[in-house]
């Protein structure tokens, strides 16, 4: 069994407590982790806050500090397989998409290096005669990151890079499902030479550790990946400090497909969209609105796709899709299923569990013309797709944002003007045109409604991460006039 440590202050830590983690693929015990609570919560945030102020970081020039990020994302590179096949092992996510994501999650840091020193201020041309005044970006504080347990190592640099590239100091909370890329990626950091308490990574349970995190009173800031309960109680807790937040909280997400589309392009984008990472992505495109015309041929094709796919070990370079992340997961998808089809949604594919250890469901197509299924509006984080269909442009578009949810959405079609029309008309963060799934360090990301608010990746990111101080100086040597005198 491997065993893993908290880091808080440069040192490796076993924790005020012990858990033991499962492998998703075999529902079996592999490794032992370290569950922070309260005193550890505050020990790191501690840390955080002497390094911000008083530790060698706080001295550090914004070149020396995207250095230091350069380096770490090097080193994220050299060691992207040994991450990858950790974070498989622990959360079922298969190799071939771990591997991949990991050595791009360099690219991030790499991206964020190179903005360390361009976070600049400005000078204001103030209506007031011999006065001088700048506006000066200064690190927000000690932030708070809570990430699940999908895809950890990507979620965390989408906020550790633009943090530290702002200069602040911070502490991790990995999810308690599948933390092990995490903790391991802390040897990387400390390889790296940060100074001690810059970055800490721990992780435990929500009411222990999560909600201590985010109340504590040095902390300035809250960034949150996960579901919008989650993120009520993350808001509540930061009342206390009134930290200021960013959320990411996943989606329902449309995927509309005109007759004019390219079907087999659609069809591949489609089946990327909700069955990669086995459907436990924020952006996963889990509602399919087709024009009505092309419906059954569409779905025909999807149908033959998703009984190809390759279920079977995440290990396996050859599998394609692999288990849920937790037992929790599995009967949280298998009920939704199981409701939406009492409700009179029709199962094209899919639909049951497999016989056997592991927490696996299969691709799953659920036909819901007609029906209020609650597949429709509740997020299955799941290998699910619900599909209904369309007879004009003005329907797709209200299909579209019928729901609470706004983070991504795509859209299939050779007409460019419809598409432009689509583009300013559908309500979500992101708008993928003929494509799904892309991202970049250099593009920010962020949604719409219970999709959250703050945006990740892009300049606007880093600066997200600073707050202005504005500056007086006054240039005469004038006496400043007595104020009770009258002139």
């Amino acid at each position: 069994m491997q065993r893993f440590q908290s880091y808080i202050n440069g040192e490796f830590l076993d924790g005020e407590a012990r858990f033991q983690s499962i492998d998703p693929a075999t529902g079996d015990v592999w490794a032992d982790m370290p569950e922070a609570r309260e005193g550890d919560v505050d020990n790191a945030v501690n840390a955080a806050e002497h390094a911000l102020y008083e530790g060698p970081w706080a001295r550090l020039t914004a070149t020396q500090r995207g250095k230091l990020l350069y380096k770490l994302a090097d080193l994220v590179a050299t060691n992207a397989q040994k991450l990858a096949e950790l974070e498989t092992r622990d959360t079922g996510k298969i190799i071939r998409e771990t591997s991949a994501q990991i050595a791009y999650v360099a690219d991030y840091y790499r991206y964020y290096a190179g903005i360390a020193d361009k976070i600049e201020g400005s000078y204001l041309p103030i209506d007031k005669p011999d006065m001088d005044v700048w506006l000066r970006r200064e690190p927000i504080g000690v932030v708070a990151m809570v990430v699940p347990w999908n895809s950890q190592l990507f979620l965390s640099a989408v906020k550790i890079g633009p943090a530290l590239a702002a200069g602040c100091t911070m502490v991790v909370k990995a999810s308690e499902d599948g933390p092990a890329p995490l903790l391991e990626f802390a040897r990387l950091v400390h390889e790296a030479g940060f100074p001690a308490g810059v970055v800490n990574i721990l992780t435990g349970f929500g009411p222990s550790c999560g909600a201590a995190l985010a109340r504590h009173p040095k902390v300035a800031h809250v960034a949150f990946t996960g579901g919008p309960e989650t993120a009520r109680h993350i808001v509540r807790n930061s009342a206390e400090n009134l930290a200021s937040t960013s959320l990411e909280l996943g989606g329902k997400s449309p995927f509309i497909v005109f007759a004019d589309a390219d079907f087999e392009s659609a069809a591949n984008a489609q089946v990327a969209g909700i069955f990669a990472a086995t459907g436990q992505s924020c952006v996963a495109g889990s509602r399919l609105i087709v024009e009505r015309s092309v419906k059954d041929a569409f779905l025909s094709i999807l149908k033959r796709k998703a009984e190809a796919i390759r279920i079977g070990a995440p290990l396996d370079m050859a599998t394609e899709v692999g288990p849920l992340a937790t037992k929790r997961q599995q009967d949280h998808v298998a009920a939704l299923v199981e409701k939406s089809v009492g409700s009179g949604a029709r199962l094209v594919v899919g639909g049951e569990r497999p016989a056997g250890n592991g927490y696996y469901f299969p691709p799953t197509i659920l036909d819901c013309d007609g029906v209020a299924s609650p597949s429709l509006a509740e997020e299955f984080f799941g290998p699910v797709l619900s599909v209904v269909s369309f007879e004009t442009e003005a329907e797709a578009l209200k299909l579209a944002n019928d729901t609470r949810y706004g983070l991504a959405s795509g859209v299939f079609t050779q007409n460019l003007t419809r598409a432009h029309r689509l583009m300013k008309g559908i309500r979500a963060g992101v708008v993928w045109v003929n494509t799904y799934r892309a991202v970049s360090p250099i593009a920010p990301f962020g949604g719409f409604g219970l999709s959250g608010h703050g945006r990740e990746g892009g300049i606007a990111a880093a600066l997200d991460y600073t707050r202005t101080k504005t500056i007086w100086l006054r240039t005469s040597d004038d006496p400043i006039p007595d104020p009770f005198v009258m002139r």
